[in-house]
């Protein structure tokens, strides 16, 4: 599986931002896709999870509320909406495969990372 992560970019505090991540290549998706986070400095963290068959959604807390994960299976895209973004939403987000577990050691598959930046 490859995958292919974008939509980043600089937002103010309180402003939005949409993620999107492309699968593609021979292998399919079969458990799900996460999105995960790593500031400067930082490990890199989980943000949000979506099975791929039934669309279940897991978030980390510090996300709850403000971010929402969905897919569109016909297109092996995966979204994350991003509102209200504060200043430590700060990132390099990553889209990852085939897991819906909060770890990043489920996942075996890794896009190359899109650049967040959120501005006061």
């Amino acid at each position: 599986v490859q995958l292919q992560a974008s939509g980043g970019g600089l937002a103010q505090a309180g402003g939005s931002l949409r993620l999107s991540c492309l699968a593609s290549g021979r292998a399919t998706i079969k458990n799900g896709v996460g999105w995960f986070r790593q500031a400067p400095g930082n490990e890199r963290e989980f943000v949000a999870a979506i099975s791929w068959s039934d669309g279940n959604t897991r978030y980390a807390d510090s996300v709850k509320g403000r971010f929402t994960i969905s897919r569109d299976n016909t297109k092996n895209t995966v979204f994350l909406q991003m509102n209200g973004l504060k200043l430590e939403d700060t990132a390099v987000y990553y889209c990852a495969a085939d897991s819906r577990l909060p770890a990043v050691i489920f996942y075996d598959y890794w896009g190359q990372g899109t650049l967040v930046t959120v501005s006061s």
